[in-house]
């Protein structure tokens, strides 16, 4: 079985034709009228003609298939097949390797095409170099990154009639931008497929959506509405036969579609689980959080352990709350509200789509809602609000901070003296204790009434100054805002670094084998070390993405701080505090301007009122990060007490290493503890493949069961060509983007330049000193990067979709913190 016609049975077996040609094989025999004619050089040829060259060669494997001479009867075979085509035809020659367009795998583009071809000699010459394709460097490194067997690796060729296409193009059957498996993206061009893929011309995009065509992008249409309809039909009829979504390419000679490839796409978010079938609801745990990077399983593990109340998910690697009885309950849909309030405009409107669809929520049985975290005593709390805020003495953080360290010494003094499985069983009790102290009545009391002051007093300042937002201006380096703090001891490290060469230099060049030992050597190092502990002391706790317990901390890898501390050092001595001061004094003067206008327009009395709401606001709006830094302490007594204890087990054999721990659960690692039975090392080196998968997708904010992706949408007009956001801090500034994807990358900031990230955390503050704005994903008016910029007096665009993916690094962009967009420069 040298050569196949395409629709042979035999010819549908990956092993014979490779991923391309089975999967043609395969189109042909359901689809006879929509696929090309053509056949299929096995991989038995490859075996017998072109195998014993690879075995034979010591060097480039390319080069030598490339300069290969077919025997007489190996060209001979190809010729009757091509013959069988008609006289001279013109076809279309393509690689297809057994490791190709798998369910898994895609491999997609890694291999070679030979388009437009005639002549027998052309067609040989065509077919060796796509075996010869098989060893480009792309396609080797891509097989070594998926974990295959050079070895077990076979190629075929395939042959086909070629199309006289007046247009082509790709089509997803799912939205692969979004996941929703409900949509179809169509890609398009005039002429052929080729011009796609090669990036010579740009395509028309479209989504169909039931009967509904849109067009995403791109400029005159090359299809007809009508047209973009029965092509994808014509792509669901291919899904359904293949029973998953595809990646299909097609061609149009202006009378009908042809399909030359179907293939499965492997990039979209996982469909979330449901026991029984019925369409559920679940929306993202990441975007709430600040933090849309994969959780490891003990991360999600802990989401679980502080989450009771709430129906948590783990889907692509990230934790997901179901909200499906939430639908049908007014006080559940309340509760979800409230949850979304601030936190992500896009999820609330994707939200409000949802319960537009009356007939889903009435078919919703009965179940249990979610119910989410917060203070069951919110009486108490709001007693203790007003209480303080009469006395509006900041002295009560004092007592709160003391009162916080005093419960996580006591948390670390009680997991010093356990072992094994009492270390799990401690951890699970105290995270009841965690909880209750993020919401204690004098440090939530006093920022609950701090949050409600905001309207007030922007209304306030719109009456009397005309302005608006003017809370944005008053909250400028507020007392006791312990997160953004850490910018300014991360310019004390620069500080004690920048007038030493020795220190400068080993900075640079440390990168993660950084090590104070190290630092101390160089001459002044004792200097910058000490500004370091100072920092770790304060911070080390910390890092990007830390609600996940897996993630290194500052403290674990002291490398990861390097490149804000690089950046601050092309600033001034003193900027950080040259800021504070600013800030200080920009505040107060917005601060007298408006009581000095109340006295005029309302009189002593309101106007005396009005200045106790600005001094309490200033002295207790720094509570907002308090919460988060305290859970992290308390997260870092617990992470510590469990590698303290897989240690041990490493030194005696049950565990290869302490990371494994962090692909278990709870109750897995409360067994091992115990020795109750072993790790299942199957299970976990499968985890570990599962998240290199799960990192390079895209999770959506609102999923169902069945696939089906809501996305949000913004209410408002905004500049041709620029991108809609949520406008979180005033001001409208313009740089040069600095797209980063994580914060070691940050030492390429320059004064001046605008972030453009996915998200930030708290562990990115101390990038903000170098910055002139902030363009994020995801974010909502209440979220770190918002309130950090305010407080910066930096402009700042949050829910940017696809931010990282539309600016490019280097991109002069202008972002509108007053309106929410951002705008691209010449």
């Amino acid at each position: 079985m040298y050569i196949l016609k395409i629709q042979d049975k035999e010819a549908g077996a990956i092993r014979i034709s490779g991923g391309k040609g089975a999967s043609l094989s395969r189109l042909t025999r359901r689809f006879p009228e929509k696929v090309p004619d053509g056949f299929i050089i096995t991989t038995e040829f490859f075996k017998n003609y072109i195998q014993p060259t690879i075995f034979n060669t010591q060097g480039d494997i390319k080069s030598a298939i490339a300069g290969l001479t077919l025997p007489p009867e190996a060209v001979k075979l190809i010729q009757t097949a091509y013959d069988g085509l008609g006289d001279n035809s013109l076809v279309a020659v393509r690689s297809s390797a057994t490791a190709e367009d798998l369910p898994d795998a895609s491999f997609a583009g890694q291999q070679d095409t030979y388009l437009n071809v005639t002549g027998i000699e052309a067609v040989t010459k065509a077919v060796i170099n796509c075996f010869a394709s098989l060893y480009n460097q792309r396609a080797v490194s891509y097989r070594a990154k998926n974990g295959f067997d050079e070895s077990e690796i076979q190629m075929a060729v395939v042959v086909q009639r070629m199309v006289e296409a007046k247009a082509a193009g790709v089509m997803f059957t799912a939205d692969p931008i979004t996941s929703d498996r409900f949509t179809t993206a169509i890609e398009a061009v005039e002429g052929l497929g080729e011009e796609l893929v090669s990036g010579r011309k740009t395509p028309v995009t479209w989504t169909v959506k039931g009967r509904i065509v849109k067009k995403r992008s791109g400029g005159e249409p090359c299809l007809t509405e009508a047209l973009v309809t029965a092509l994808s039909d014509i792509g669901k009829k291919i899904e359904k036969e293949f029973g998953s979504p595809q990646d299909i390419e097609w061609c149009f000679d202006g009378e009908k579609f042809y399909i030359v490839q179907s293939r499965a796409i492997t990039t979209l978010f996982p469909c979330p689980p449901s026991p029984d079938g019925f369409k559920r609801c679940f929306i993202s745990v990441g975007h709430l959080q600040m933090m849309t990077d994969t959780m490891l399983p003990l991360g999600i593990s802990f989401w679980k352990l502080m989450s009771k109340t709430v129906k948590i998910t783990e889907i692509g690697g990230r934790p997901y709350m179901e909200i499906t009885h939430n639908l049908n309950s007014p006080v559940g849909r309340t509760l979800v509200r409230q949850k979304l309030s601030n936190s992500d405009e896009l999820m609330t409107s994707a939200f409000n789509q949802v319960l537009e669809r009356k007939d889903y929520i009435k078919s919703i049985p009965k179940g249990q809602k979610s119910e989410f975290a917060i203070p069951k005593d919110v009486a108490r709390c709001i007693t203790a609000g007003f209480r303080i805020y009469r006395k509006n003495d900041p002295a009560i953080i004092d007592g709160y901070n003391r009162r916080m360290e005093s419960l996580i010494r006591k948390t670390k003094k009680e997991l010093d003296h356990l072992t094994g499985k009492a270390v799990i069983d401690y951890i699970g009790n105290d995270t009841d204790n965690l909880m209750k102290s993020l919401f204690d009545p004098d440090g939530f009391g006093p920022l609950m009434v701090a949050f409600f002051l905001t309207k007030p007093i922007d209304k306030a300042g719109k009456l009397l100054l005309g302005r608006d937002n003017i809370s944005v201006d008053v909250s400028k380096s507020i007392k006791g805002n312990i997160t953004s703090e850490m910018g300014y001891f991360v310019s004390r490290i620069a500080d004690a670094a920048r007038d030493y060469p020795e220190v400068l230099k080993y900075l640079e060049t440390a990168g993660d084998k950084f090590c104070m030992d190290e630092l101390r050597n160089q001459e002044g190092g004792d200097k910058a070390a000490k500004a370091f502990e100072e920092f770790f002391f304060r911070y080390g706790m910390r890092c990007p993405g830390e609600i996940d317990i897996a993630k290194p901390r500052f403290t674990e890898a002291p490398g990861k701080i390097l490149p804000t501390v690089l950046a601050d050092l092309r600033l001034p001595r003193d900027h950080a505090e040259q800021r504070l001061l600013q800030g200080k004094r920009e505040s107060a003067e917005a601060v007298k301007s408006m009581v000095l206008a109340a006295k005029k327009k309302w009189g002593i009395r309101k106007a005396r009122k009005l200045a106790k709401q600005l001094s309490f606001y200033r002295n207790f709006l720094g509570l907002r990060e308090s919460p988060k830094y305290y859970w992290m302490k308390r997260y870092w007594e617990y992470k510590q007490a469990i590698i303290r204890e897989s240690e041990k087990l490493v030194e005696k054999g049950v565990l290869r290493s302490v990371d494994d721990v962090f692909y278990l659960s709870l109750p897995e690692l409360a067994c091992i503890f115990a020795g109750e039975h072993e790790p299942d090392y199957k299970k976990i080196d499968k985890m570990r493949a599962d998240y290199v998968k799960y990192a390079s997708l895209t999770p959506p904010r609102l999923i169902f069961s069945d696939g089906e992706v809501v996305e949000g949408e913004y209410k408002r007009e905004v500049p041709d060509g620029a991108l809609p956001g949520l406008a979180v801090s005033g001001g409208v500034t313009e740089g040069r983007a600095r797209v980063i994807l994580d914060l070691k990358e940050a030492g390429k900031i320059e004064k001046g330049d605008i972030l453009v990230t996915k998200f930030t955390d708290p562990s990115w503050t101390p990038a903000f000193i170098s910055v002139s704005g902030l363009v994020t994903e995801v974010g909502g008016m209440a979220t770190h990067g918002a309130v950090i910029t305010r407080e910066y007096g930096l402009p700042a665009v949050v829910g940017v979709t696809d931010a990282t993916k539309h600016i490019k690094d280097g991109d002069r962009i202008r972002i509108n913190g007053n309106l929410g967009f951002v705008e691209f420069l010449e």
